[in-house]
């Protein structure tokens, strides 16, 4: 019994994280939902591991939902936004890149701020074309994910007591209306 204890323990990840999302900052141009939000109150042992060579993922998740006042919302449209960052240090850099599904961006960085500042935010998501929804009341969920590694679907599975996010948080806009009154 007490092994499993000590070996549970060991498996768990031990820091806490005061992780939160700014935003989601959702407005409407030229008939599109555009979202903006960012990633703040990293610990120090995150930005630590970042600036020794560890590869760090974050996984942004930007999803539209139609809200239903008796029934659970209705999922409308999303997009996921994956973002890589490791340093390296023969070239003291750091290599970054951005994939939404359809573009994969590479960019680098030599100051660890603008890198931060390029990785923890996500600017200008179009979303869809606000003439494609039906008049209702909508919501943004943010979601954010930092993976620790990516295991082998089948080794996932028999490894199920080793956890693969580091940390989880999300957080939804204010409800807005879409077309006619509600």
């Amino acid at each position: 019994m007490k092994i499993l204890i000590i070996i549970s323990l060991l498996l768990i990840p031990l820091s806490s994280y005061a992780v939160e999302i700014s935003g989601p900052d959702v407005t409407i141009s030229n008939g599109q939902i555009i979202v903006n939000a960012s990633l703040t109150g990293l610990d120090r042992e995150f930005e630590d591991n970042l600036k020794a060579g560890v590869e760090k993922e974050l996984v942004f998740y930007v999803d539209l939902f139609r809200v239903w006042h008796i029934w659970p919302n209705e999922f409308v449209s999303g997009k996921k936004i994956e973002k890589i960052v490791k340093y390296d240090p023969l070239k003291s850099e750091y290599k970054a890149s951005s994939y939404d599904g359809l573009y994969l961006i590479k960019r680098s960085f030599r100051d660890y701020n603008s890198m931060m500042q390029w990785f923890l935010f996500i600017r200008d998501i179009r979303l869809i074309n606000r003439k494609e929804l039906e008049p209702g009341t909508y919501l943004v969920k943010v979601t954010v994910e930092s993976r620790l590694r990516k295991l082998p679907p089948v080794i996932g599975y028999m490894l199920f007591f080793i956890p693969e996010v580091e940390f989880k948080v999300e957080k939804s806009s204010q409800p807005f209306a879409i077309g006619g009154r509600r």
